[in-house]
């Protein structure tokens, strides 16, 4: 893994948050999640929002995918400020340049569709063709289970599922939270390494973390503790 540092930020980030800030009402107070978080996400690099639970990776991940809006600060996407944009642009963001891959493989898959079905379903909702010879089934080690339905699939491959379908959509960015949280080591091994492959497709993934061995392997990572930027883009080391 190679530190995102300052001097080290990607010429062309597809994503950048300046500022960027998170507070939650709870019934013993104001919880701040995020504090004045800097970062940048270059392009084709598999990067990672690492940090302990409760660090606030969950909550960047999510004004991010534009799922949230920050209390504070500036989120850009493609080039576009997500912040205090209007809920129509946020829509058509999430539907034509940001994929949102969800911790719970199930959340991301449709039961009654097989494995091919779900990455052709993806390109129809973004225009764009099928083809026969899938490469991301293939990236994913999946091409062998192309008509099988998620109920007969491993949690694993369900992951791999989701990531191949997102990245075949071809968005200019893939974010997911937690992908190896709930898999044993083997099933989170082919699940990074399926990530490894999709990048080396030119998929641009941002990958909020907590596991040692997908840190390793990243290309870069931002490193959060109780929401403030300790590593990485915005922390000065």
């Amino acid at each position: 893994m190679n530190d995102l540092q300052p001097e080290q930020a990607p010429v062309n980030p597809v994503v950048v948050c300046e500022g960027v800030s998170q507070v939650y009402e709870t019934a013993t107070g104001r919880v701040w999640a995020l504090r004045e978080v800097d970062a940048a996400f270059g392009a084709g690099r598999l990067s990672v929002v690492a940090g302990p639970s409760g660090s606030g990776k969950s909550s960047l991940l999510r004004i991010l995918g534009g799922l949230d809006r920050p209390a504070q600060g500036s989120v850009r996407v493609a080039g576009v400020e997500m912040a205090d944009a209007p809920a129509r642009t946020r829509r058509l963001l999430q539907r034509e340049v940001i994929a949102n891959v969800f911790q719970e493989p199930a959340s991301n898959l449709l039961a009654y569709l097989d494995v091919q079905s779900h990455l052709d379903l993806w390109r129809r909702l973004r225009r764009l063709p099928s083809t026969p010879a899938d490469p991301y089934l293939e990236a994913v080690g999946l091409s062998h289970r192309a008509r099988a339905v998620p109920g007969t699939l491993s949690g694993g491959e369900q992951q791999r599922l989701a990531l191949a379908a997102a990245v075949a959509a071809q968005p200019r960015v893939v974010l997911t939270d937690e992908p190896t949280s709930q898999l044993d080591r083997s099933s989170a091994s082919a699940v990074i390494e399926a990530l490894l492959r999709l990048r080396d497709l030119g998929a641009t993934l941002v990958v909020a973390s907590h596991d040692p061995d997908l840190l390793e392997a990243a290309d870069a990572a931002v490193v959060l503790d109780h929401g403030i930027v300790v590593a990485g883009a915005g922390s000065g080391r």
